[in-house]
Order: C-alpha cells, then sequence, then structure tokens
C-alpha cells in the first residue's frame, strides 16, 4: 500500500512564493569599536602574553613571565600604553595574582570564561589568543564573569579550605573502616556512624588494649539504638598485629584532621565577627527545632546580620549549605537583574535549543559551579520531607525521574533564596498537603478548561 506524502503549509506557502518570505531584520552597518583602551591578555602556568591596541605601542604583543615583579612590569607597560580595560582568561588559578596586582593598580579587569573565548578555526598560538582576546574586548562582545565582593571572597577562601579538610577526612574514615572489617569487627552494621560518639570510644578503646566485647558494649553513647549486646557480638575480630597497625594510622590521621577543621571554623568565626561589626544585633527569629548547626559556630546569627532574613526557614538548607552559598554568591545580588538570570548563571535553568522550530534539546548545561552544587544538594534533603518542597520534589520525580526532579527543586530553591535577598520578606512553609491541594485545584480548572473548549461542562460529584 503506497502513502501519499503529507504537504506542509509551510512548503506549500514556499511553492506558491518561489521568491521567499521576506522577513524584517535589523541592518548591521558594520561593528564599531566601543573601548578603544582595550588589552587581552592570555593567562599561562609559566608566561603571560599580553595584547594593547595596535598604535600604542611599537611592539602590541608581548611575553612576560609569571614572577611578581613580571606581574608589577604587565601593569606598568599597560599604563604606558593608556590601556583602561583589561580582559583575560580565567585559566586554572593562574589568574589569580595577576588579577590582584591589576586591580590595585587602578586597572577595570574583566575575567572571562575560557569556554566562551573560542578563537577561529586555524592556527591557534597563545600570541593570537590574546589578540583575539583583545579584538573581542574593543567590541565589547566579551561578558565578565560574576565576581563577588573582596569580603566575600575571603570569606570563600576559609569555606574552601574547610571543605578540602572534610574531603580529606573522610577518606581516613573509609580506610579505618577497611580495617574494621578485614578483621571482622562489623561495628558499621551496628552503628550508623563509626566516627559518632559510641563509634570513636569503641576505637580508641581497642586501640588502647582492650579486647572484652562485653566491655566495649557498654561503651555505648545512652542515645545508640543498638544494645550493649548488639555491639559486643560485632566486635568479636581477630585483632591481626597489621590491621591494627592500619586501623591506628587512619585513626590518627583523621584525628589531626579534626583539628585542623576546628582550626579553620575559628578563623572562619573570627573573619564573620569582622565581617559583621556594626550589623543589627537583633537575634534571628526562633527556627525550626529540628534543624542542628553542623559547625562549631551560630551560622544563622550571621547569616540574620549578612542577609537580613532566616535562610533556615527555607527547607534543605542547613548550615554548611548555606555558608557554601554566602561564599560563593555573597550578599549582594544587584548583578543578577533578575530571578530568570541567577538560576541561569547556576546553570539549572533549561537550556533550550531550537532548530526549524523544533525543540532540539532541553537538558541544563553541564557546570562545576559550587552555589549549584549546594542548592542541588539541598534538593536531595527535602526528597521526603513533609513540606511543599518535599512534595514538589515527588511530583517532578514522578513525571520526570529523579535526575530532573533534583535539578527542577534546586532551581525553585535558588530562586527563593534570589527573592529572600533581593526583596526581603519571610519564607513561609505551608506543608505538603497544601501544595497537594493546590496542585488538584490547578488540575481540575485545567479539565474544566479543556471541557468548555469542546462545549462540555464539567460536574462535580456529589460525595
Amino acid at each position: 500500500m503506497k502513502h501519499r506524502k503529507q504537504t506542509s503549509r509551510a512548503s506549500l506557502r514556499r511553492a506558491n512564493n518561489p521568491g521567499g518570505r521576506i522577513v524584517e531584520a535589523h541592518v548591521n552597518e558594520g561593528l564599531e569599536r566601543v573601548n578603544e583602551h582595550a588589552a587581552g591578555i592570555d593567562v599561562g602556568s609559566d608566561r603571560h602574553y599580553v595584547a594593547v591596541p595596535s598604535g600604542s605601542d611599537e611592539h602590541p604583543v608581548r611575553e612576560f613571565g609569571v614572577f611578581t615583579r613580571d606581574l608589577n612590569a604587565i601593569a606598568d607597560w599597560l599604563k604606558k600604553c593608556g590601556v583602561t580595560s583589561v580582559a583575560m582568561e580565567s585559566t586554572g588559578v593562574y589568574w589569580v595574582p595577576l588579577y590582584e596586582v591589576l586591580e590595585e593598580r587602578g586597572l577595570s579587569v574583566k575575567l572571562v570564561d575560557a569556554r566562551k573565548v573560542k578563537n577561529v578555526s586555524g592556527r591557534k598560538s597563545d600570541v593570537s589568543d590574546c589578540q583575539w582576546i583583545q579584538q573581542l574586548e574593543s567590541y565589547g562582545l566579551l561578558a565578565a564573569a560574576y565576581r563577588p565582593s573582596e569580603e566575600v571572597v575571603i570569606l570563600r577562601g576559609y569555606v574552601r579550605q574547610r571543605e578540602m579538610l572534610v574531603r580529606l577526612a573522610v577518606t581516613h574514615i573509609q580506610h579505618m573502616q577497611k580495617a574494621l572489617q578485614q578483621m571482622n569487627l562489623r561495628l558499621d552494621t551496628v552503628v550508623a556512624d563509626v566516627t559518632g560518639q559510641t563509634g570513636m570510644r569503641i576505637i580508641k578503646a581497642i586501640l588502647d588494649g582492650e579486647r572484652d566485647t562485653r566491655v566495649l558494649g557498654e561503651m555505648r553513647d545512652p542515645r545508640c539504638k543498638a544494645t550493649a549486646d548488639q555491639i559486643a557480638a560485632s566486635l568479636e575480630g581477630t585483632f591481626r598485629r597489621e590491621h591494627m597497625f592500619e586501623l591506628r594510622q587512619a585513626f590518627e590521621l583523621f584525628e589531626v584532621y579534626q583539628e585542623k577543621i576546628a582550626a579553620c571554623e575559628a578563623e572562619m568565626k573570627n573573619y564573620l565577627t569582622e565581617m559583621t561589626e556594626g550589623y543589627d544585633d537583633d537575634p534571628p527569629p526562633k527556627g525550626d527545632r529540628r534543624k542542628h548547626e553542623s559547625m562549631s559556630f551560630s551560622v544563622r546569627d550571621y547569616a540574620w546580620k549578612l542577609t537580613g532574613v532566616d535562610l533556615f526557614k527555607i527547607n534543605g538548607l542547613g548550615s554548611e549549605t548555606i555558608l557554601r552559598i554566602l561564599s560563593e554568591v555573597g550578599v549582594d545580588l544587584s548583578a543578577f537583574p533578575t530571578e530568570k538570570h541567577f538560576a541561569s548563571w547556576l546553570c539549572l535553568s533549561p537550556n533550550r535549543r531550537i532548530s526549524g522550530k523544533k525543540v532540539l534539546s532541553s537538558r541544563t548545561k553541564a557546570s562545576s559551579n559550587r552555589a549549584a552544587a549546594a542548592f542541588r544538594q539541598a534538593a536531595v534533603s527535602v526528597q521526603r520531607s513533609d513540606s511543599e518542597l518535599g512534595a514538589y520534589f515527588r511530583r517532578m520525580r514522578a513525571r520526570k525521574g529523579p535526575a530532573s526532579a533534583v535539578t527542577a527543586t534546586a532551581h525553585k530553591i535558588a530562586r527563593i533564596y534570589y527573592s529572600l535577598l533581593t526583596h526581603g520578606g519571610e519564607y513561609e512553609e505551608h506543608g505538603a498537603k497544601v501544595y497537594d491541594q493546590k496542585q488538584q485545584e490547578r488540575i481540575v480548572a485545567s479539565l474544566r478548561a479543556k471541557a468548555r473548549t469542546f462545549g462540555y461542562e464539567l460536574i462535580e460529584k456529589a460525595a
């Protein structure tokens, strides 16, 4: 059976009008230089290539080293050439010293994402890269990457240092668990966390020479759900010499990192105290008692002073998450005109690609944004909560799967965060039942509208 080839209306219009349809377009008379005094820098690990406008120097491209005297020489040469703004790639951490030196010398420095500064096809070199950056900046075609204020950058350094210490401490927890399992000491099966009060007390006693399982079982914390007999049964093992040595080293290294984390938190607290000096000292309103501070100091008090809103009322945001977001984003969000711009910067909004009036993909962009990772972590923590965000997560998971649910919920939390910091106010949580009821009302309203389009009326069934 032969199928007839279906012809669309658009193709019929094109066939009837072989000359083509007229489309209104803006007339481009050519690019104009908006910045005649712009320079471009290709940042490297051992050398920097700098390009200035042609005519400002006999040799408009120069190569410099990476020592401090070389960075000062770059600033002197740019000043001599009359440069007012500089664009550079954000390559690793090599741009940080140069950025700070140029900013101290009064130059307007624009940090550009290296993925967005793509060279034309053909020969590629460091010299052509810096010239290409200079040319794009002179035409105003480069957008500066977001960088918070200097005091927030300092806080970000402390927070990232603590995150690194926590990651290193976790590796030694895994080493302790491995050594215990090799000796068949299955403490991890009866205790939720071997680094808790019960676990650390028992491990320390084992390293001190205690082998009586009944004595070790009695060392349990009163809040531990496992009984003393269950703990004693899990501690019947071999206590081999080489495994005990491995356990001791992992335990000592874990203790060292705990000391470093405590010192980092103390330094962080001192800086936050200096940072919030002169702010309103009124304590924040009483929040949810179920949220415990996971830091050695009250993050909630400092966040209240910095933002003027209680971020702890947002489900999913805890001490560490709020501190990570504040250190990456800051308090002043004026760089983002709307919450949509903020979500787009976080790469939490759909990246819709359309060709021929057909949506090819709506996947979000891959990103290493630490603030976005914090919002995603908050989204994962609300999936079982009896809250509006928890109900939203479960609804999106049923529709699109867990990965899309995490992104959609993180997007929602980010918009709430932006709204609170920009417009103030207080976040009100109504619970999952209220959300489900509103969702049901929206579905019923949609069904009524569809019924009216076909000339029918939706009638509610009597109870």
